[in-house]
């Protein structure tokens, strides 16, 4: 029998994983610069977490969730995004209390899994990079929220980037839009797709986001949102765009946006690229927006949020496409070449000593001859190699070879043991002078 991974999965080997690895620190070193701290929730949820959150008429609730009944009889699911789980471990933990910094900034890394058609970029297990702040309804934290995206997108020399934003108003807005879009619609009823004619009796601005070519015809005509918001939606989102200005980060305000999950309020945006990895047309790679009322519909007290996420996947597509910098090769500082069998035990406590000094070290574990070993140092990219052979046992000693400039030199085997770091940068040194001359 063949094994292999499931359909929508993907293994991700240690050549590909120094990426993943490079992007998840990237996005850490950013959060924290702006005082978000990490969160881990499961990756599994009680149903209704997401589908009381969601919508009933996402697509995440009704199509892809990963959802079964466990040996308790309890119905569970794989988390779809992760906003519904840190919105349940904020109220279940308290994190709202009055001895709590406001807002509650926090950050997470993990795997989602949605039932969908696998394609580039787009698994049915895939990884999120996602923000959350509570506790402030500030259209301040709007605009840091999406700075923060944007910084941490422009670390990896993305600049070709565009910032779509828009606003969903509050309850108000939304009731007096729902009833002007639904009364546009009903004439196109029969024309609908069979997704946005249950969601025209049940959540019509979903409409608005259908995929069906025919569905987007109809609703290009549709009314505007930005045409029924209330005086305080309206200065909330004047605003955020004056904020916006005031960083001098470009903008454009697209009024058919919706997201997918109906929790969104008030602002909402997607930043997308024009990168070859779509084929050059603007796509999205990451989405968020502020969901005040989140909170109180799983159990706690009336709190406002915003945040963001991206899928890892998609933005390693991105970044390969555009050929940015991203580490294939793991540093390695020295090699240690052993001649002989006699030499196995001293190379093996050579290894372990730097190691603990803290650089990157290996050795040969095949009883290779010298050729084979030093071909191994040079295809991992060793920086030096140190030999250790029966005549360097005599005489206590290493040859330590820069494999940049072939220098080499003849090191105490105490020295190394006593601090290898200052043999190191003395080697070092000698490369510079090298250079130099």
């Amino acid at each position: 029998m063949k094994f292999q991974r499931p359909k929508g999965t993907a293994d991700i080997i240690p050549t590909d994983s120094k990426k993943w690895q490079y992007v998840e620190e990237t996005a850490r070193k950013i959060f924290s610069s702006y005082q978000y701290e990490e969160i881990r929730t499961p990756l599994f949820e009680h149903f209704e977490v997401f589908s009381r959150t969601s919508g009933d008429t996402s697509d995440i609730v009704t199509k892809e969730m990963y959802d079964f009944k466990d040996k308790g009889d309890r119905h569970i699911t794989l988390r779809p995004e992760g906003t519904a789980g840190v919105v349940r471990a904020y109220v279940e933990n308290k994190l709202y209390g009055p001895e709590i910094q406001k807002p509650f900034k926090t950050y997470y890394i993990g795997p989602m899994f949605r039932y969908e058609r696998p394609q580039s970029g787009r698994l049915r297990q895939f990884h999120q990079i996602g923000v959350e702040a509570f506790g402030v309804d500030n259209p301040t934290l709007d605009v840091e929220v999406m700075a923060m995206a944007i910084d941490f997108l422009s670390k990896f020399g993305l600049t070709n980037l565009k910032l779509a934003i828009n606003t969903l108003g509050d309850n108000d807005s939304r009731d007096n839009y729902r009833d002007a879009l639904v009364a546009y619609l009903i004439p196109f009823k029969d024309q609908l797709s069979d997704d946005s004619k249950a969601r025209l009796e049940k959540n019509p601005l979903r409409v608005l986001d259908s995929k069906d070519k025919g569905d987007q015809e109809i609703v290009k005509n549709a009314p505007s949102i930005l045409d029924y918001l209330s005086e305080d939606s309206q200065k909330h989102f004047d605003q955020v765009k004056e904020l916006l200005d005031a960083l001098e980060i470009s903008y454009e305000v697209d009024s058919t946006m919706v997201r997918g999950l109906d929790y969104y309020n008030h602002t909402i945006f997607e930043i997308m690229s024009d990168s070859k990895a779509f084929g050059g047309k603007f796509t999205t790679i990451c989405a968020g927006g502020r969901y005040n009322g989140l909170v109180e519909q799983l159990g706690g007290p009336e709190t406002p949020g915003i945040g963001f996420g991206l899928g890892i996947e998609r933005l390693l597509l991105v970044l390969e496409a555009e050929d940015a910098k991203l580490p294939v090769e793991q540093d390695l500082d020295v090699y240690v070449v052993g001649i002989g069998e006699e030499t196995n035990i001293e190379s093996l406590k050579l290894v372990q000593s730097m190691r603990k000094a803290g650089f990157s070290v290996e050795r040969d574990y095949l009883n290779r001859k010298p050729k084979g070993q030093f071909k191994s140092a040079n295809r991992m990219n060793a920086h030096f190699v140190m030999t250790l052979g029966e005549s360097e046992l005599e005489t206590q000693t290493l040859n330590f070879k820069n494999m940049k400039t072939s220098q080499e030199v003849t090191v105490k085997l105490s020295d190394v043991y006593t601090d290898f770091s200052k043999v190191y940068q003395n080697a070092l040194k000698l490369e510079v002078e090298a250079d130099g001359e």
